[in-house]
């Protein structure tokens, strides 16, 4: 595990970060500081704010890590990916439930190996902080193991991260199947183990509707009942033909939203991935639960799932996190996720703002997985995970950046036409923990 750092820590730059939706709270949902220091002690913010107002508080000894006019934020949100699809990422040609037959379940099952799984969650921790990304809702598989392995990750660097055990109990290849009994018996074992070690989260994490017999959901709400706090993931009307499958395995059920309903999945801290689905009805319902969406641009794109009605949402008050769902997704990259989610939206007429894009990454994120209260922002007391973004990484970038006078025309193009090259470094609770190399060609230039 990282090393704390105790001592006060000054950071200066260009730095922005949200305290509120700015649907709600308007213009006084953003900080924008052109010269801005962030202070960090222990790992937490002390202050963060003007470098004019902020520079004399701190003792003239204290030494400053000067960013200049990099882009400090808050450490950047992942609502919902999987671990164990990182090598499947960009798999040609199939629609979801084919797509989960060739190549996902092969892929998963790859992982009964310890050492395959334990070099996987090493690869995909690492893709995660090359990407900006502090905080991610993970799947793993239905290995005990692989949740096990990606933790152990995840704490030697103190990342705040939420995952858990799959659970599939048909409709899936049989070396990738448990049943309601040793869902409960493995789960409990790993929510035990690991829920609130730290800064980690357990997740119960029944795939999805098809690979779940009501039974096993059953067992899923059990866990939920009998640990508390811990929290619920699986997936939602991602797809047409599978939301159909759905309403066929559970013909009681007013559909797809309504099984996860019926035996007791929805609540604040229930995340469901995707909801492109859904109709106005069961968006209404969602939102009186409490229950949030991951939505996953990139893979809603690839797979041909269709378009996330971002107006719908937004009409209900829905909490919304930005997916980049690795392996389906096709790039680890949030910002990349917010460029696809711009353009969904505006197919549907609706226009994501460059503020509430930036919300939706960071203290957005964290709202849909109840953690605003810890991450997502610089409030004094919150954890200081964040992430430093250069534009000038990137040629036209830079050029098309140079001179914005406001955060948004920042934001806006860096959303547009960023991704992992742009990211200078990741921090998780004031440690570097990725760095971007120096290229020859940046070399060069500076």
């Amino acid at each position: 595990m990282n090393t704390t750092i105790t001592q006060i820590q000054l950071f200066r730059g260009r730095l922005a970060f949200m305290t509120g939706d700015p649907d709600i709270s308007g213009k006084r949902a953003l900080s924008f500081f052109p010269d801005g220091i962030l202070a960090v002690k222990g790992g937490f913010v002390i202050e963060a704010g003007s470098a004019a107002e902020l520079s004399g508080r701190f003792p003239a000894d204290i030494p400053v890590t000067d960013f200049g006019s990099k882009l400090i934020i808050p450490g950047l949100v992942d609502a919902h990916v999987h671990s164990s699809q990182t090598l499947i990422i960009a798999s040609y040609g199939e629609k979801l439930l084919e797509w989960l037959q060739k190549y996902a379940f092969p892929e998963e099952d790859r992982h009964r190996d310890f050492e395959y799984a334990r070099l996987s969650a090493r690869l995909f921790i690492n893709e995660l902080l090359r990407n900006g990304t502090t905080t991610a809702n993970v799947f793993t598989t239905v290995h005990p193991h692989t949740a096990d392995l990606l933790f152990e990750e995840a704490l030697s660097k103190n990342m705040r991260l939420i995952a858990g055990k799959v659970l599939m109990d048909r409709n899936a290849p049989d070396s990738l199947l448990d049943n309601p009994e040793k869902s409960w018996s493995d789960s409990a074992g790993l929510i035990r183990k690991w829920h609130n070690r730290a800064r980690l989260g357990y997740a119960v994490m029944p795939r999805f509707a098809i690979t779940s017999s009501a039974a096993q959901l059953g067992v899923a709400a059990r866990l939920l009942r009998d640990f508390e706090g811990v929290w619920m993931h699986t997936h939602l009307s991602e797809n047409l033909p599978e939301t159909a499958l759905v309403q066929k395995l559970y013909p009681d059920c007013s559909g797809y939203w309504n099984v996860y309903e019926h035996h007791g999945l929805a609540g604040p801290k229930s995340v469901f991935a995707h909801g492109v689905h859904l109709d106005d009805n069961e968006f209404g319902r969602l939102g009186a639960s409490g229950s949030s969406i991951a939505v996953c641009p990139s893979s809603n794109l690839f797979l041909g799932s269709g378009l996330f009605r971002f107006g719908q949402a937004g009409k209900h008050g829905i909490k919304l996190g930005i997916g980049s769902d690795i392996g389906a997704g096709t790039s680890f990259s949030v910002l990349a996720n917010l460029s696809e989610a711009y353009k969904i939206a505006r197919l549907g007429d609706v226009s994501i703002t460059p503020k509430k894009a930036f919300y939706l990454a960071t203290l957005g994120g964290a709202a849909a997985l109840s953690l605003d209260n810890r991450i997502g922002t610089f409030k004094p007391g919150f954890e200081a995970d964040f992430t430093v973004l250069d534009p000038g990484a990137d040629p036209l970038l830079q050029k098309r950046t140079t001179g914005a006078a406001t955060f948004s025309d920042l934001f806006f193009p860096v959303m547009m036409m960023g991704d992992n090259r742009i990211i200078h470094s990741t921090w998780i609770m004031g440690v570097p923990c990725y760095k971007a190399p120096t290229s020859p060609a940046q070399s060069a230039a500076s």
